[in-house]
C-alpha cells in the first residue's frame, strides 16, 4: 500500500514554480475515431505543463478489457496514475486502499461548487475526491439517417409501437432497421432503454437501482423482455461480435436506418464530417423522451510510488474540469460537460437537448444511473444481468417469463 501523498503544487491545472516534472501513465478504452481525437486534448494539455503522458489504450468500447488489465496491474503493485473508472467501480477501488486523495485540488478549483451533486457523489469514496469527471453521456439516445428513412418512406419513431412498425417498412424496402453490435454491454444498452420506455424512471430505479425482487419478476419486466427480444428481428447476420463505432458506420453510411446507443456515437458522426437534423438525427430512444439515463465517464487516481508521479497526476486533475478541455473533449466525443455553469453556444443541437433534459430530469425527476454502464450497480450484478439478457436475446427456447425469473435469482445470488 503507498503511502499517501498530498500534492498542493498542481492547483487550477498549472504546476508550481519549482515542482518536478513526471510521467502519468493513462489507461483508458477511448479508442474509436471521436473518442481518441477527444482523450488526444487531454494529452496536448498535460505535456504543456512539461510532463510526459503514457497512453495505455485497451480496446473495448464497454471497459471489460481494461478493467481485466487493470486488476491484475493493481494486484501485482503496479497500477496506472489514472484509470478510466465510473460509477461504483470508484467505491470498490476505494474500499480497497488503492485511490489518491484529490481534495487539495478539488478545493483549489471549487469542485463543489461547479458540478452537480449527483456528479460529485459518484467521485467521492467516504467524503473525498479520488476521481475527476470528464462527461456526461445520455444513454437512452436512437441515432438515425433520415435519408435511408425518407427513402422507405417512413417517419422516425417516438413511441415503441411506432418503432416496430416503422422497422417493419424498412425491413420490407430491403434496409437493414437495426444496426447493432452482438456484445453484452450493448445488448445491455439497447435492454435498459426499452425497460425505461416500458416501466418509466421509477420501475426503472426498481429494477437496476434497487434490485426489488417483485419488480425484477413483475408483468412489466416481462413486457420489456418481449419487447427487447424484437429487436433480434431487426438486425443483420453480421450484428455477433460487432464493435458499437462499427455498428454507428452503419448507420452513416445508409447500411443501416438506425442505432441505439449513447451520444458516444455522436463523435463518431462527428468525425465524419456530418451535421445533426439534416445528415443524421438524435432523437431519444422512443418512450423516453423525458427522461435521461446517465453515464459519467471519469479518472480515478491511484496512489503514486514517487513525487513527480503524483504531481503530473494531480496536474492531470486540475485540467481535466478546466473550461478549455471541458468544451473541446465533450465538442469531440458527443458528451455534455460535468459543469452546467458551462457557455453551450459552441455545441450543436443534440448536446443543447441532452443538457436542458439533463438539468430538467435532475430537477423534476427521470434522471436515472445507467446500468449497462456501471453507473447503478456493482460490477457483480451488472455481469449477472449482462449474462442474462444476452443469453436471453440469442435464445430461440428462453421465454420472456424465465429470462424474469433467471435475472432475479442471478440478481440475488450476486449481491
Amino acid at each position: 500500500m503507498f503511502k499517501k501523498t498530498l500534492m498542493a503544487m498542481a492547483m487550477g491545472g498549472t504546476l508550481a514554480a519549482g515542482a518536478q516534472a513526471g510521467e502519468i501513465e493513462v489507461m483508458h478504452w477511448w479508442t474509436s475515431g471521436g473518442e481518441a481525437r477527444a482523450i488526444s486534448v487531454l494529452k496536448e494539455m498535460v505535456e504543456d505543463e512539461g510532463h510526459t503522458w503514457i497512453d495505455f489504450a485497451v480496446a473495448g468500447g464497454g471497459g471489460e478489457n481494461a478493467y481485466t488489465v487493470l486488476r491484475s496491474r493493481a494486484v501485482s503493485g503496479n497500477p496506472p496514475a489514472a484509470a478510466q473508472i465510473k460509477g461504483l467501480e470508484i467505491q470498490e477501488w476505494g474500499d480497497l486502499g488503492f485511490l489518491a486523495n484529490l481534495d487539495d485540488v478539488a478545493d483549489a478549483n471549487n469542485w463543489d461548487a461547479q458540478l452537480p451533486t449527483v456528479v460529485a457523489d459518484f467521485m467521492k469514496h467516504d467524503g473525498e475526491y479520488v476521481a475527476t469527471p470528464v462527461n456526461v453521456h445520455r444513454v437512452n439516445w436512437m441515432w438515425a439517417n433520415p435519408a435511408v428513412f425518407e427513402s422507405a418512406g417512413v417517419e422516425i419513431p417516438t413511441t415503441m409501437d411506432e418503432l416496430w412498425e416503422a422497422a417493419d417498412a424498412l425491413k420490407a424496402a430491403g434496409v437493414t432497421p437495426i444496426a447493432h453490435g452482438g456484445q453484452a454491454w450493448q445488448d445491455a444498452t439497447t435492454f435498459e432503454s426499452i425497460v425505461l420506455a416500458v416501466g418509466g424512471a421509477d420501475f426503472f430505479e426498481d429494477v437496476f437501482v434497487e434490485h426489488d425482487q417483485d419488480a425484477l419478476q413483475s408483468d412489466t419486466m416481462i413486457e420489456s423482455l418481449e419487447q427487447f427480444k424484437r429487436v433480434s428481428n431487426y438486425i443483420d447476420q453480421g450484428a455477433p461480435g460487432r464493435d458499437w463505432n462499427v455498428a454507428t458506420g452503419m448507420v452513416i453510411r445508409g447500411e443501416a436506418a438506425m442505432q441505439f446507443m449513447g451520444d458516444w456515437a455522436k463523435g463518431e458522426f462527428t468525425a465524419a464530417g456530418l451535421e445533426p437534423g439534416s445528415d443524421y438525427i438524435c432523437a431519444p430512444f422512443p418512450g423516453t423522451e423525458d427522461a435521461f439515463t446517465f453515464n459519467i465517464d471519469s479518472l480515478a487516481m491511484f496512489k503514486q510510488p514517487n513525487a513527480s508521479s503524483t504531481e503530473a497526476q494531480m496536474a492531470m486533475a486540475g485540467l481535466v474540469l478546466s473550461d478549455e478541455f471541458q468544451q473541446t473533449f465533450n465538442l469531440n466525443k458527443g458528451s455534455i460537460p460535468v459543469r452546467t455553469d458551462m457557455d453551450m453556444s459552441a455545441f450543436d443541437s443534440c448536446a443543447v437537448e441532452a443538457m436542458d433534459t439533463f438539468k430538467s430530469t435532475a430537477a423534476n425527476g427521470g434522471l436515472v444511473p445507467s446500468m449497462a454502464h456501471g453507473m447503478s450497480t456493482t460490477s457483480s450484478v451488472q455481469g449477472a444481468i449482462y449474462d442474462t439478457v444476452t443469453e436471453f436475446f440469442n435464445s430461440r427456447s428462453m421465454t420472456a417469463e424465465q429470462a424474469a425469473t433467471q435475472m432475479a435469482r442471478a440478481i440475488r445470488a450476486a449481491q
